[in-house]
């Protein structure tokens, strides 16, 4: 059984990282990075939405900027099917 992450590279999704920085709530002034890294869909980004909208609805950081890198980690032509398998025992 493949795990779930490969499964998901084989549906389109490919590893995304955000680099966050955004302002400490109590010293608006000073700007703190944090970074994100999951696998997502481009260019729509439907999981880094999500957590940007969690991020704005639930933590009081004031996002400052957010720069995305995206790369998709296996392609069509990464996988090919074997027609047999040999077993030395």
């Amino acid at each position: 059984m493949a795990s779930s992450d490969f499964a998901r590279q084989l549906a389109g999704y490919g590893l995304t990282t955000a680099d966050i920085l955004y302002r400490l709530p109590d010293h608006p002034s000073i700007l703190q990075e944090y970074i994100w890294q999951d696998y997502d869909l481009a260019p729509s980004f439907p999981e880094l939405k999500r957590f940007l909208a969690f991020w704005q609805r639930s933590l009081e950081g004031k996002l400052f900027r957010v720069i995305v890198s995206h790369h998709g980690l296996i392609g069509p032509a990464d996988l090919r099917a074997i027609s047999c398998e040999f077993r030395l025992q």
